[in-house]
């Protein structure tokens, strides 16, 4: 049985919190997950967390535990122990991190360790806006996959593979602690080499075209799923694969200026798969494939079967 998405959301800041904040964002994505499909918050076994940049640079204690707060699962695991006693951890690997996170859901769930996994991504500026600092690369966002078994064989996601590319890792974030001064908590500083895209974009094509071949996939009805680290990537990943550009999809924050080169960053794969969805995605594509690239330069890329198709 493979692992299918039983739901998903997203959380954006809203325009009355004094600051956007990864628990906050995450959670509540979380909750709209567990809402929308009528379950209990302790029916989730498993909870894993992604977001890398998170408000205050705060590192400690793990965030999934404050997320895992922040949506209700299994606050009072000895009074509560069924249906699960409840787990969370962190799991941070930059763009890569929904689909590492996938992989080891795939684990849990065909063990029988657990009945279901919810995997929450978020980063926010540490300083709480990052509208409010141009030389910041990433948006404020949130977003979550609620995961189960399915009773179909043939529907949920394929092997997650992972790649790196060679060379150096293209971009880092840090805290520079010896220029932060009294206000290093609200400040990241994030470096992007030139040659960035290019080699995210030979890393992306490569990865996909291996995990093609390797699983049989029909380019003509299948639509990938991938991350945008500039507002062109999708079109530039479809000329490079030879794919109509209709069938390569980067998804961008709704009303969010096309040109604006901010990232979705770890909650990428959510957006891209709401935003086919809610696209109305076209009966010929009979499955999608997700590929994220970020820094190491490293990818990861998986299939998902849709039910019914």
């Amino acid at each position: 049985m493979g692992a299918v998405i039983a739901a998903a959301s997203l959380a954006l800041p809203r325009p009355a919190d004094a600051i956007a904040t990864t628990v906050q964002l995450a959670g509540r994505a979380a909750h709209d997950c567990l809402t929308g499909t009528g379950l209990s918050p302790d029916s989730v076994g498993v909870l894993i967390n992604v977001g890398v940049y998170r408000e205050s640079n705060t590192f400690e204690p793990a965030l999934a535990a404050m997320v895992q707060k922040e949506a209700g699962i299994n606050l009072d695991y000895l009074a509560d122990a069924a249906p699960s006693a409840g787990f969370s951890f962190d799991l941070m690997n930059g763009a890569c991190g929904v689909l590492n996170a996938v992989q080891v859901a795939q684990a849990l769930l065909d063990t029988g360790s657990t009945d279901r996994v919810l995997v929450t991504a978020a980063d926010v500026h540490p300083g709480g806006r990052a509208a409010d600092d141009p030389a910041y690369p990433y948006e404020d966002l949130g977003g979550a996959l609620l995961l189960e078994r399915s009773t179909d064989p043939g529907a949920g996601f394929g092997p997650v593979h992972l790649r790196s590319g060679p060379g150096p890792t293209g971009t880092s974030g840090y805290l520079d602690t010896a220029a932060m001064g009294a206000g290093g908590r609200q400040l990241i500083t994030v470096e992007q080499d030139a040659d960035r895209a290019g080699r995210l974009l030979d890393l992306a094509a490569a990865t996909v075209a291996e995990y093609t071949e390797e699983h049989g996939l029909d380019p003509e009805r299948t639509m990938v799923v991938c991350s945008r680290p500039t507002p062109d990537f999708a079109a530039r990943l479809a000329g490079r694969l030879g794919l109509d550009p209709a069938s390569v999809l980067a998804a961008r924050l709704p009303g969010s200026d096309p040109e604006r080169s901010g990232e979705p960053h770890t909650a990428a794969p959510v957006l891209g798969y709401l935003t086919a969805l809610d696209g109305g995605l076209p009966h010929a594509y009979e499955e999608l494939l997700f590929v994220t690239v970020g820094a190491g330069p490293s990818a990861a890329c998986a299939s998902y079967r849709l039910t019914g198709r």
